[in-house]
């Protein structure tokens, strides 16, 4: 029986794919169809959910498995009959009645019963001290708000220090956006079955997950590529920096500062001199062959002291913005930015130049609120906005947009025809057609400065050559990486600059595997 692979996570194929519901659904229809009978399946998943268990919290009993009324529940009534006929102490809580099952979870809870599993109707029951509580309750099957009922036992649930495992989905997460339906199952452990579900890595997923296992049941091959060759939308691809770098390979030996690009960064108006300094330092430190400033006169000198290795130019206008512009490979305009005066009329000047253009912070605010600034730019563009400005850029509320990420990632590329990075935790990117996530990152990146960072990193990967729809995916990546590594010293306090000293190391760290 194929055993649980490792939190995609921390391991990912670089063909990974992350599916909607109803794209596992076609996947699981079309497993059937190529001879897998839809018990054995069943079956299949609750093996892999019971391995986890023992493999995880072999000394903690009873198992308490919290069943549905569809196949989520179905699973959990396999892996209860496992239990039991390897000695186990295991009971069930039935959040439907059990006679009301139909089909292939009917079957599971049958085999249950013959293995001799106690089935009791949940009637706000706690799951007892040291014992391991299964979540087979709702799965992918959610449609709306979390019933009642459901919803008191995942208060049980969540209410008690025992370890948690979720079957396929959290209850009450949805599993296309991340998006908590009332409530949801906070676990310990989630095993997610045939196609990892792509809301399973953004928004409130990530306080539902845990830990994140994957087993494909044995499913073959042919069934994904059957799939593939479909129309996938709303596939994302889930973003592999190892690969990504890889692929990306070592400079050539006979490298020049001239073939690393040019990348100018825009902003640091009064009281932000910081932001533009951020962004500049990042995108030397991801291999820019040379990186100009172009920030308001009084910052020259701090901006050099802390950062020699910049060419920082005061501009008071935008006729002094004119040949830094001509000169850059890229243009990085946002950070610091403001949305004043001088602001505006430095954004306007860098849209005219047609380079390609990163748009991040108030460069954002300002086209939110004129959109047809953007009506003079020809050039490549790419977007970073926070789901604040995201909002603004969608005039719309940010609790609205929040409740389907991927939907306003692909709205933002569309719109502003653009390569979108949706900042937040679960990062999308939409460029073109195709969407992507970043699961990497931490709570500590939530401090001032991350994304003036990120932007950096963008700016300097596109001066080098890449395509912005393959900067912006390495860009994501790499931020992500550095972040993590810098977290290891704790999330709390955690600095911006504390990520720049950390691109250089993750930007060369793969180059071996080229």
């Amino acid at each position: 029986m194929p055993q649980p692979q490792l939190s995609p996570r921390k391991a990912v194929a670089p063909e990974q794919l992350l599916y909607t519901a109803a794209q596992v659904r076609e996947l699981d229809r079309l497993a059937i169809a190529s001879g897998i009978a839809g018990f054995e399946l069943m079956r299949r998943a609750g093996q892999a959910a019971f391995d986890l268990v023992q493999q995880c919290w072999p000394d903690h009993s009873p198992i308490e498995v919290f069943c549905g009324g569809g196949n989520n529940g179905g699973d959990g009534y396999v892996l209860a009959a496992l239990a039991a006929e390897a000695g186990l102490p295991v009971r069930v809580w039935a959040l439907a009645p059990p006679e009301s099952l139909s089909g292939d979870a009917a079957l599971a809870w049958q085999w249950a019963q013959r293995a001799g599993v106690a089935v009791t109707p949940w009637r706000g029951e706690l799951p007892a001290e040291n014992s391991v509580a299964v979540d087979a309750m709702l799965g992918i099957g959610l449609r709306g708000v979390v019933r009642e009922q459901y919803g008191l036992a995942i208060q049980a649930i969540n209410t008690t220090n025992v370890p948690v495992l979720a079957i396929d989905t959290p209850s009450g997460l949805c599993s296309d956006t991340g998006r908590i339906l009332g409530l949801a199952v906070r676990a310990s452990q989630t095993i997610s079955f045939i196609g990892l579900k792509r809301g399973l890595f953004t928004l409130d997923a990530l306080d539902c997950v845990g830990e994140l296992s994957f087993a494909d049941l044995a499913v073959p091959r042919d069934v994904y590529t059957t799939l593939a060759a479909a129309q996938l939308d709303g596939a994302v691809s889930h973003l592999n920096l190892p690969a990504m770098l890889a692929q990306w390979g070592p400079r050539p030996r006979n490298a020049h500062k001239g073939l690393a690009g040019h990348v100018l960064v825009v902003g640091g108006d009064y009281g932000m001199a910081g932001a533009a300094l951020l962004a500049a330092s990042a995108a030397a430190r991801s291999g820019a062959g040379l990186v100009s400033c172009a920030t308001r006169p009084e910052h020259i000198a701090a901006l050099v002291a802390a950062r020699p290795e910049l060419m920082a130019h005061g501009v008071s206008s935008a006729n002094e913005l004119q040949p830094l512009l001509a000169k850059a490979s890229v243009v990085v305009v946002g950070p610091g930015l403001g949305q004043q005066a001088w602001g505006k009329e430095l954004l306007v000047a860098a849209l005219a130049a047609n380079k390609p253009t990163l748009f991040d912070a108030d460069a954002l605010n300002l086209i939110a609120s004129e959109p047809q600034l953007l009506l003079s730019h020809d050039g490549p563009r790419i977007l970073t906005p926070h789901p604040g400005e995201a909002a603004r850029l969608l005039a719309c509320s940010t609790a609205s947009l929040q409740t389907d990420r991927f939907a306003a990632a692909r709205m933002l590329a569309e719109r502003f025809a653009a390569s979108v990075l949706l900042k937040g935790a679960g990062t999308v990117v939409a460029t073109d057609a195709a969407l992507y996530l970043c699961s990497g990152g931490n709570p500590g990146m939530a401090s001032g400065g991350m994304g003036d960072v990120l932007s950096g990193v963008i700016g300097s990967l596109v001066a080098q050559g890449l395509s912005p729809q393959r900067a912006i995916c390495l860009g994501v990546a790499v931020h992500a990486e550095a972040a993590d590594i810098a977290a290891e010293a704790g999330e709390r306090g955690m600095l911006a600059s504390d990520v720049i000293d950390q691109l250089r190391g993750v930007i060369n760290g793969y180059a071996a595997l080229s």
